[in-house]
């Protein structure tokens, strides 16, 4: 079942052990007392009238336990038989796990039961796990997008010449009205609002821009879509995307997505303007904005944990793929998908995690070329740990995102949080195979977490008569701790 199954001593062995080192300490005190005691006979005694008596508090009851008893390490005892009875239930999921998929899972980074960990497989939307954790790495939770609004000074509230929304790579950057918009089927949230931008333009005096608006997305390259994603994805599932990105590249009115996600920015903004009282006699346009402008307004992002939070809960494949341009360009100046990708790949191999045969076509996980082990995703979830950003970030079961209708009426419901993924990949009866992936976190009483991992790949595994089952066993397993007695139950009475 599991490479790394720990094969230690036995339980009555190490009861032994346990027994034995607070009788050698008790021994080593009572050999030293009782040299003590004869040096003390053999002074000369002295009396001290100022001294206190000894006194024994009677509200204070005698332990029944006495000092040699096993109760004296009832937590160390606990931990023990509750980690043992997991690697045994854990052991099922060897029954449910097909030799083309993967599982690892572990306890506060200690390893609890794998099968196939080594395995290569494709990861699915369970990419997003690694662009998140490197994004905390790298960018920093205290990091913000800044989208900027610059053009001619204006006079008289007028402003003469073309004005230019220069965008920051803000991927949740939105009207107001989209996230009830009811296009998507998770709507995004914690936007940053156009309108505030717009409100802000016109509280500055602006009342006129004789010109045209436009949709600058420069800070990244001009890759809207990734080739390796498969048939019926691109414009769909994901993009287009650039530097600026507003709506997912929709304008209100207009169910479709832009083919140019800087013209459909520029057009939403020039309707913006227009409901706050600014004309723009020029209409919307792209452009790259000169660098003898002057900032006419701007407006900052939510902190980080707020876009890999929607990035996970509701698998959101343009934040993906536009965070990894963002961490491209904070490690190496080039705002590209191919800089990003590089970036990850070298920052998980800086924190001395194994990555052999980790492949990374793109940020989303849409790409047939991604390829990961379930050990190399699980020491990334061990590196990030349930209370970074990443385990806050992620759907809560039976809550939120693409969990919200999942596991409801189980005992994890509300408690355990996890990244999904799926690719279908038709036709069936060829490679690459469907996907359908669960990775992510359960917290225990007493603090710490489960890290779990389960990846499988197989030609209809995304259909759910046969994914659902190995989920329940994952569920199963993850629940089943701690299955013994307690600290509390085992310690001094």
């Amino acid at each position: 079942m599991s490479r790394r199954r720990r094969s230690g001593a036995g339980p009555i062995v190490v009861l032994v052990a346990i027994a034995l080192v607070p009788a050698l300490v008790l021994w080593a005190v009572w050999r030293w007392a009782d040299d003590r005691a004869a040096a003390a006979d053999d002074a000369v005694p002295t009396v001290d009238d100022t001294t206190a008596p000894v006194t024994t508090d009677p509200a204070r009851p005698a332990l029944s336990t006495g000092l040699l008893s096993m109760r004296r390490t009832a937590g160390e005892l606990s931990r023990r038989l509750n980690v043992e009875a997991f690697e045994q239930t854990a052991a099922s999921m060897g029954n449910v796990v097909g030799p083309t998929s993967c599982s690892d899972i572990s306890l506060d980074g200690q390893p609890i039961g794998s099968v196939n960990a080594d395995t290569i497989v494709i990861p699915a939307s369970n990419q997003k796990i690694l662009v998140a954790a490197v994004a905390e790495d790298v960018l920093g939770n205290d990091f913000r997008y800044t989208t900027t609004v610059v053009g001619p000074q204006p006079v008289g509230g007028v402003v003469t010449g073309d004005v230019y929304l220069v965008g920051g790579g803000d991927p949740l950057l939105s009207g107001e009205w989209y996230p009830e918009s009811n296009l998507d089927r998770f709507p995004v949230f914690d936007i940053t609002s156009l309108d505030q931008l717009a409100r802000d333009l016109a509280a500055a005096g602006v009342t006129r821009i004789d010109g045209t608006v436009r949709g600058d997305g420069s800070r990244y390259d001009d890759e809207y879509y990734v080739e390796s994603w498969g048939p019926g994805v691109a414009g769909i599932e994901a993009g287009p995307y650039d530097g600026l990105l507003v709506n997912d590249s929709r304008v209100q009115g207009d169910d479709q997505r832009g083919s140019d996600p800087n013209e459909a920015g520029a057009r939403e903004f020039v309707r913006i303007l227009n409901e706050q009282g600014i004309a723009v006699s020029g209409g919307s346009g792209t452009g790259v904005a000169p660098t003898d402008t002057t900032e006419l307004a701007s407006i900052d992002s939510e902190p980080l944990p707020s876009a890999i939070a929607e990035m996970l809960t509701n698998s959101d494949n343009n934040t993906a793929e536009m965070m990894v341009k963002e961490i491209g360009l904070a490690v190496s100046g080039q705002g590209t998908r191919e800089a990003g990708l590089a970036a990850i790949a070298s920052t998980i191999a800086g924190w001395g995690i194994d990555t052999t045969g980790m492949v990374l076509g793109d940020g989303s996980g849409l790409s047939l070329d991604n390829r990961i082990s379930c050990a190399t995703l699980l020491a990334v979830l061990q590196h990030s740990t349930y209370d970074s950003s990443v385990g806050a970030g992620m759907a809560i079961a039976g809550e939120t995102g693409t969990l919200s209708d999942i596991f409801t009426d189980t005992p994890v419901a509300g408690r355990l949080r996890g990244k999904t993924g799926t690719l279908n990949n038709p036709p069936f009866d060829q490679d690459p195979p469907a996907v359908k992936a669960l990775s992510g976190y359960l917290p225990v009483d007493g603090g710490g977490a489960i890290e779990y991992v389960l990846i499988l790949n197989g030609p209809t595994i995304s259909d759910q008569s046969e994914y659902r089952q190995v989920w329940a066993e994952l569920v199963n397993v993850l629940n089943s701790f701690p299955a013994v007695a307690s600290p509390a139950a085992l310690g001094p009475r």
